[in-house]
């Protein structure tokens, strides 16, 4: 099964390894599977909270 990918220098989509356009390298564009084993999940939420609270929004 093939998947999607984006360009990561000028942000076009493909199914091919190299942009057709630019030549660069193909990135898949979706985030890692959610891990209930997650190592360093308690420091981006930590993270997140601080950031919402310098942005008055907690």
């Amino acid at each position: 099964m093939e998947h999607i990918l984006k360009c990561k220098e000028c942000g076009i989509y493909s199914i091919k390894n190299k942009c057709p356009k630019c030549g660069c390298e193909m990135l898949r564009p979706m985030p890692p599977k959610f891990s209930p084993d997650d190592k360093y999940g308690k420091y981006r939420r930590q993270v997140k909270s601080l950031d919402l609270k310098k942005e008055g929004l907690l």
